[in-house]
């Protein structure tokens, strides 16, 4: 690791407008510092500036949650009010890391989690999203883990978290502050897509601090979320399917789905929500949705098998989703 000066702000005001680098759990930047994936040269330590509490909020559709940057993942999954309104980030959550790393991590720093692709962290091997221009090493290499829709030809590298592929589902936005005042940004659209600029995971400007995020009104319907990894424990999604299903005299009332392990970013498909809602549950209708979420789905070769592995998975959420007595 190399040498750094470290400092602590005491306030959100100390952070917003620094050219510093942000420091709280330190459970993904620590890695890539030590393996020199990332040199900052200063880093400001925000653990003491609030930001930690979990409070109901006024949103346009009625009351919600706000959850501060600085909330632990083990608060957050174990939060009374979580569990009972929005189970599907509870779920998530204890779907992700070990016990150890959710004391610490915040929920600002795992929306903030870099890609776990191989060649990000090999710094002999060619990577754009560490080295812009250097070429993609897992293109034509081993990509077992990467994506299979959204990729460009510059990166083919996934979002590895859970936490934010429930937030996608749950329509939550992201509260950030900056130098030129406070903005919020829909979970759908934090992350960004590689195209031609894959060095750039976010949608965050220079300077700018992610403050909370906030939930609308909890759905009504059952909340699932199923990973699908290569062990039980501390291990990525191959795919995931995060799932929010409400039923109305036997048919779809509400869906909400978001997909992970697929792409650069939590993965949302819209126009699938909206073909399965009003309509009947079965098998021929989970098969066209699972068809729209994949009809540009590309495999790279080693990662050929996500694209059957998420149509089966698809279809087994929305199975267990609408079985009203389940």
């Amino acid at each position: 690791m190399k040498r750094f000066e470290f400092t602590r702000a005491e306030t959100p005001a100390d952070a917003i407008g620094s050219a510093a680098r942000i420091i709280a759990g330190g459970t993904n930047l620590l890695d890539l510092m030590k393996l020199q994936v990332e040199t900052p040269e200063r880093l400001i330590d925000i653990n003491h500036i609030g930001l930690d509490r979990i409070e109901p909020c006024a949103t346009d559709a009625g009351e919600g949650l706000r959850i501060g940057a600085l909330v632990r993942n083990s608060d957050l999954a174990a939060d009374q009010a979580v569990r009972t309104g929005w189970p599907l980030l509870s779920k998530a959550i204890l779907a992700g890391a070990s016990a150890q790393l959710r004391n610490r991590a915040t929920t600002g720093g795992n929306l903030m989690q870099r890609t776990r692709c191989y060649y990000f962290y090999d710094t002999d091997a060619p990577c754009n999203k560490r080295q812009p221009g250097s070429g993609c090493a897992a293109i034509g290499g081993v990509n077992r883990i990467h994506a299979i829709l959204g990729a460009s030809e510059h990166c083919i590298a996934t979002y590895p978290g859970d936490m934010a592929v429930a937030m996608a589902a749950l329509d939550a936005v992201v509260e950030v502050e900056g130098p030129d005042g406070k903005r919020d940004i829909p979970a759908t659209e934090f992350h960004c897509l590689p195209g031609d600029t894959p060095q750039r995971d976010n949608r965050l400007e220079p300077g700018e601090l992610i403050l909370g995020v906030r939930l609308p009104p909890p759905l009504q319907g059952k909340h699932i979320y199923r990973k699908i990894r290569d062990r039980r424990s501390y291990a990525f999604a191959l795919v995931s399917v995060a799932a929010v299903v409400g039923m109305d005299q036997g048919r779809i009332g509400t869906a909400r789905l978001a997909f992970g392990g697929v792409a650069a970013k939590p993965w949302r498909v819209p126009e699938v929500e909206a073909m399965l809602t009003g309509q009947a549950p079965s098998s021929e209708l989970f098969a066209r949705a699972a068809d729209l979420v994949l009809q540009d789905a590309k495999g790279q070769g080693d990662n050929d098998f996500k694209i059957p592995l998420l149509r089966r998975s698809l279809i087994a959420v929305l199975t267990d989703a609408t079985q009203e007595n389940g």
